[in-house]
């Protein structure tokens, strides 16, 4: 079995999304006692807070690269950033580590592809939904995106970060996420990817007018079939 190396603690609480779903995917492919092999870097959120509003993406970098470097010190042989945003600097982080990372829009795109969805809506933060990187790692699988109106950005952004990441799940502000979805469905999503690691704390399939793509979600199973090894997958998959 693979030791996977997770940079989470962006904010924890999805950290430990991913910590359960990765190892319920082990436990699934291997079954027993089984469970990952994980190496993690819980980051302090506040620090990576702190660059992310001065704009200081070169001290984000430095910051991600020590952990990743870290998990692979202690084993890692494929390293995960356990969150959307940060995968800005995805190209950076993963040029100054002896191992691949596993590239959370590429988990997306493959759920996308999976059920045929060639349009999806994008919930997530302002840079995400705004900045090419993420749109154009889902153009490179062949999925077109559609984001919110500027409205809904600052919405959907301030929800993130005024609540999720500090643990805060408000009903109002479900239900008004919900109404941001339906419009990129009028718009022409077939499908909407909750491209927050926290979104999923807050909107889930039952309150959707859509189908969902929690990114965490995805992503997460992703690293756990790597974790469990070949071997175990063909097994889960017969």
């Amino acid at each position: 079995m693979e030791t996977i190396g997770l940079i989470g603690g962006m904010s924890w609480h999805s950290t430990a999304t991913y910590y359960r779903i990765v190892n319920e995917a082990v436990a699934a492919a291997r079954g027993g006692h089984a469970s990952a092999r994980i190496a993690l870097q819980s980051l302090d959120f506040a620090e990576v807070r702190a660059l992310q509003q001065a704009g200081d993406w070169d001290g984000a970098v430095a910051l991600l690269v020590e952990a990743g470097r870290r998990c692979v010190a202690a084993g890692a042989t494929t390293v995960a950033i356990c969150t959307n945003l940060m995968h800005k600097v995805a190209p950076q982080v993963e040029a100054a580590l002896d191992v691949p990372l596993l590239h959370i829009g590429d988990a997306v795109a493959a759920e996308a592809t999976r059920h045929g969805w060639g349009t999806l809506g994008v919930l997530g933060t302002r840079w995400v939904m705004e900045e090419p990187f993420y749109a154009e790692r889902l153009a490179g699988h062949g999925v077109a995106t559609v984001v919110p109106g500027a409205a809904d950005r600052a919405l959907v952004d301030g929800v993130i970060f005024d609540e999720l990441t500090q643990g805060v799940v408000r009903p109002a502000s479900r239900e008004r996420y919900v109404e941001v979805v339906a419009r990129l469905a009028e718009r022409g999503a077939e499908a909407v990817v909750l491209a927050c690691t926290e979104i999923g704390l807050l909107v889930g399939p039952g309150d959707s007018p859509v189908p969902l793509i929690d990114s965490a979600d995805v992503h997460a199973r992703e690293l756990g079939r790597v974790a469990a090894g070949p071997a175990a997958r063909v097994v889960a998959e017969a």
